[in-house]
């Protein structure tokens, strides 16, 4: 299964919650990061990494998909 075809398959129902936590998180941080007042550079780094862990998160849950049992016999022979 390549890529594209992965990303289409369907994703089960946690990884759904996952991806939606995920851009959750990346819209936060970037929410932060593009705020207007002035704001402490742990702050912003905070903010930095939550951008990464919410795309990654997002990235991965999207790749997930649900194997039904013609997958399996065809992984299994």
């Amino acid at each position: 299964m390549n890529v594209v075809q992965r990303v289409k398959a369907p994703t089960p129902k946690f990884f759904k919650i996952l991806r939606t936590i995920g851009i959750s998180l990346a819209v936060a941080g970037g929410a932060v990061l593009a705020s207007p007042i002035a704001i402490p550079a742990a702050v912003v780094s905070v903010a930095s990494y939550v951008i990464l862990a919410g795309s990654v998160i997002t990235a991965v849950s999207q790749t997930a998909v649900e194997q039904n049992k013609e997958d399996e016999q065809h992984t299994e022979q």
